[in-house]
């Protein structure tokens, strides 16, 4: 029996909860320490499993890595491996950025294809376009991605769409290739940003951050640094929504509330009093929220990655909502959980049409990848009697503290079962 939650529905959240470091950032900073010989230091590492699984990844290229609490020491050697085995790539789709900086390093790398979350195909054909295009070969060869340089020079890169991980993987081979590089139609998202402000740390040369336009200029050395991992906004809003959903009253600090502008403006949409603070923000929902229309785009759009929730806000709402998912093909995989738990929505192609109920009514359900199985907690405390979700080693990839979290707000969640030594 593997490990599930036990979620107990109709209380209202209320309380204060803290927000750690960003999980779609801190494995590129990690990954990012390969770029330089010594010792990096990334701060504020949430303390989820991902982390000590990029660690591992870490020291099978031949670094030192020692995990404090929520700081990682990260050693380089001068001369690092550059094979990225399968053993320890298969379990997490971010294990892929390493290929970027292995090239710009050891101007080779074999990084095995990475697994991760059942939310639809996510190709590394732009990754690969764009290290050619920096004078690297690429193939796909016996499941893993192969890529040699003799040397790396300045490109002008366009990519198709403003992919996350394509941008970061270009981004940290130009910084060590000889002259200018212009990345085009890159990623605007904050953990973008926060990659460059730490390149800069570094000594690279990066412009134009947080903008659809990078300009690299490249340097022949970088240097160890000591930074700070920006606060996540997916986990911040996450408690956003849940004091929506249930009607409560919750601050969360942590975070920066401007990498949230969308999120906050929907909740403000459905009823919701929202206070922005410096550090985060106070979601406080008197009545039952209204419907609200979402549609999931690259920053500064409404995130993917909170697509369950905004099911899960409208499966409660009073009205009818339509989501709408650009991103991600596979994502609604999750709206056949909430039919379970007697949400009223049905499915057609990109599209999601929820008409709201005053109640959902507890089921067994199963998580998919991360972000379903958060989903599916907080339908679980707008539902009547105990919802068990199962598959909760997702959760626990994304989530620090989840359970302890949720029921210091007041929900009533049990873990229960046993881990499953072969899932992860």
């Amino acid at each position: 029996m593997s490990e599930r939650f036990l979620v107990t529905g109709g209380n209202r959240l209320e309380g204060d909860v803290a927000v750690g470091g960003a999980k779609n950032s801190v494995l590129k900073l990690m990954a990012a320490a390969l770029l330089t010989e010594g010792t990096t230091v990334v701060e504020n590492c949430p303390d989820i499993l991902d982390v000590p699984l990029m660690a591992e990844v870490l020291r099978g290229l031949g670094c030192d890595v020692e995990l404090d609490g929520s700081v990682a020491y990260i050693t380089t050697p001068a001369e690092p491996k550059y094979h990225a085995d399968f053993a320890a790539v298969r379990q997490f789709r971010a294990s892929v950025c390493v290929l970027g900086p292995l090239v710009a390093r050891c101007r080779q790398a074999v990084v095995a294809l990475p697994g991760g979350d059942a939310i639809g195909s996510r190709p590394l054909d732009m990754h690969q376009s764009g290290l050619r295009l920096l004078g690297a070969n690429s193939t796909i060869e016996h499941g893993c991605v192969v890529a040699q340089a003799e040397d790396l020079e300045g490109a002008a890169i366009r990519l198709a769409f403003p992919s996350v991980g394509a941008t970061e993987n270009i981004l940290m081979a130009a910084v060590l290739a000889k002259g200018q590089t212009v990345i085009d139609n890159a990623a605007r998202e904050p953990e973008i940003v926060d990659l460059c402000t730490m390149l800069v740390q570094m000594g690279a040369r990066v412009s134009g951050a947080g903008s659809s336009t990078l300009t690299i200029d490249g340097v022949d050395r970088l240097h160890p640094t000591t930074h700070r991992v920006i606060g996540d906004r997916i986990v911040a809003a996450t408690w956003g929504i849940a004091a929506s959903m249930t009607r409560g009253d919750v601050r969360v600090t942590g975070v920066n509330p401007k990498h949230l502008g969308l999120v906050l403006d929907k909740l403000r949409s459905a009823g919701a009093e929202v206070t922005d603070y410096a550090d985060g923000f106070r979601v406080r929902q008197p009545e039952r929220p209204k419907a609200v229309n979402f549609a999931t785009l690259p920053f500064p759009g409404f995130p993917t990655d909170l697509q369950p929730m905004a099911i899960g806000l409208a499966a409660v709402a009073d009205g009818t909502s339509m989501i709408t998912e650009n991103v991600f093909e596979a994502r609604f995989r999750f709206v056949e959980e909430m039919i379970r738990l007697g949400a009223d929505a049905r499915t057609d192609g990109h599209h999601a049409v929820v008409r709201g109920i005053p109640q959902l009514s507890s089921a067994p359900v199963w998580s998919s990848d991360i972000r379903a199985g958060a989903g599916l907690v907080l339908a679980g405390l707008c539902a009547e009697g105990v919802t068990e979700v199962h598959d909760v080693f997702h959760i626990d990839r994304g989530y620090p503290e989840f359970v302890e979290k949720l029921a210091a707000l007041g929900g009533v969640i049990e873990r229960v079962g046993v881990p499953d030594p072969d899932r992860h």
